[in-house]
């Protein structure tokens, strides 16, 4: 497409958003359609010239072929706040159009944001050409795949000796270091040793180039590029642990919101960060998880530069059949180890959505579903045990700096926002009012043998006994626990009545939380 055609094309596209904005605006506030349409067209298409005329002059609808996304997102901003003061002026200095404020201001807000969502859109499908156009995979021989002549599984079977053989040839650690640099040659280094002999070296997003590779033969994989890239993450990490024996390692990794957020609020001003943050969190971690706009989302991206956390991205893996050996930031990239130790879950139905079903012990041992408003990252309930071993239990029995758990989600947990689902529970009869919390395998593994016989005895509550005793160590809730359903068994109406006038002085008058 032509320069020009591009230009025209924007303009339109331009025009069309705040016509819409407007449309939407007096549809919605009542009795202004009927009223405005046949009124105000003239005013309505005046204001339309200011606000042509003032992006023209402010280079708003100038081609952006550079990959710089600040100074184009900066030109909608500096022109719609040129628009902004005009229009200003116009309305409080010379009494020009008669529309509502609430319409003016909320047609120049609103498009100014829309217009920020499709310049951010053009920039990232301008990157993602640009990058498959100047792509070229390396030649076998030139990655170093070819270099070694290793043994064959037919070799191996017929017992013949096989040569001790570095994992890396010095044609994959050059290429690494040339495409990651060196700090990331000498981090995966650390952990591919020689009996992770032969090593698979790419730079790929699909997980073809993985299926088409020999069955057991190399028992490490390398993949440089991104995960962000791969379209579909779980079924590139299966075809990576089908390919490994137990015990092979994969390397790969990932710009996970964490250094992407910190990224925009560190490369650009005070506001214009924030701002492009915004969209960044709407486009790319909403959209693609909402039923409504997943479609749309994969249909503007084909899932290249997907959002992924540090908690969803070891939480894919371990689902996947790994378990994480080392992690490293690197630059603006976070660089990962994990080695093969199962099958793959192949997990066909994930929640990413707001709501979430959770698997718990319930009465005698049969797991039940509750439900809550998520709070944590995707896949974080596969990643429980890691960050235990990580960061153990603080006070209160929950996990230490807990990454799983996102910022609206701790404010969440504070005031119980996420609790509200887990009535549907009530109802079903899977759990009552008072009662030990439902709680996850692992969770359930860390209690004494005579607690967990005890446990599935009775269903689980939706209010601990905790709230009531405030127990502050693991030991110490085991104990409360064990207090509660011991008295439970006697009496049990009695028991629940006053744990759940306790629980509720302590929350009201003591400020009892949950983390």
């Amino acid at each position: 497409m032509t320069l020009i055609k591009k230009t025209a094309l924007f303009i339109l596209i331009d025009l069309f958003i705040v016509s819409l904005v407007f449309g939407i605006l007096i549809w919605i506030k009542p009795g202004t359609f009927r009223y405005y349409i046949p009124h105000h067209t003239t005013p309505f298409l005046f204001f339309l010239a200011i606000w042509f005329l003032t992006s023209i002059f402010t280079g708003k609808y100038q081609i952006p072929e550079s990959r710089d996304l600040k100074k184009s997102l900066l030109r909608v901003v500096i022109g719609n706040f040129v628009l902004l003061s005009l229009v200003t002026i116009a309305i409080y200095g010379f009494q020009l159009f008669q529309f509502s404020r609430l319409i003016v201001f909320g047609t120049i807000f609103f498009s100014t944001l829309l217009e920020m969502l499709f310049v951010y859109i053009y920039h990232n499908n301008l990157h993602r050409s640009r990058r498959n156009e100047y792509y070229q995979p390396y030649p076998p021989e030139e990655a170093g795949l070819v270099a070694t002549a290793y043994p064959t599984p037919e070799v191996r079977k017929e017992g013949i000796p096989e040569p001790e053989l570095p994992a890396l040839s010095d044609a994959n650690r050059n290429l690494i270091v040339q495409e990651s640099g060196q700090e990331v040659s000498g981090f995966i280094n650390d952990f591919i040793r020689k009996d992770h002999a032969p090593a698979l070296l790419l730079s790929t997003t699909t997980e073809f180039n993985i299926i088409n590779q020999p069955d057991d033969h190399f028992r490490s994989i390398i993949n440089l590029k991104l995960i962000n890239d791969i379209k579909r993450v779980n079924k590139f990490f299966e075809a990576v642990n089908v390919k490994l024996p137990p015990g092979g390692l994969f390397a790969g990794s990932v710009l996970t919101n964490e250094i992407k957020k910190a990224r925009i609020l560190r490369k650009n001003p005070v506001i214009v960060n924030y701002l492009i943050y915004s969209f960044y969190f709407l486009f790319r971690r909403i959209f693609p998880k909402l039923p409504l706009t997943k479609q749309i989302y994969f249909l503007i991206t084909n899932g290249y530069d997907r959002a992924l956390s540090k908690a969803e991205t070891f939480g894919r893996l371990y689902c996947c059949g790994f378990e994480l050996l080392g992690a490293h930031q690197i630059g603006d990239v976070l660089y990962f180890v994990a080695q093969k130790t199962k099958e793959p879950a192949f997990d066909l139905n994930p929640t990413y959505g707001p709501l979430i079903r959770l698997k718990r012990i319930g009465r005698k041992g049969k797991i039940i579903t509750v439900y809550k408003f998520r709070t944590m990252h995707p896949y974080a309930e596969y990643i429980q045990d890691y960050v235990f071993r990580s960061n153990a239990l603080e006070e209160g029995g929950k996990f230490r700096d807990d990454f799983r758990v996102t910022t609206i989600g701790k404010f969440m947990r504070r005031f119980w926002l996420d609790e509200p689902p887990m009535l549907f529970s009530v109802l079903k009869g899977d759990i009552k009012i008072v009662g030990v919390r439902p709680i996850s395998q692992h969770y359930y593994s860390l209690y004494s043998d005579e607690l967990r016989e005890k446990r599935i005895r009775f269903r689980p509550g939706l209010i601990p006994p905790f709230y009531a005793d405030l127990p502050k160590t693991l030991q110490e809730i085991m104990v409360s626990e064990m207090k509660y359903l011991e008295q439970f068994e006697k009496r049990p109406f009695l028991t629940d009545l006053k744990y759940f006038f306790k629980a509720l002085y302590n929350i009201l008058f003591k400020k009892a939380r949950s983390n």
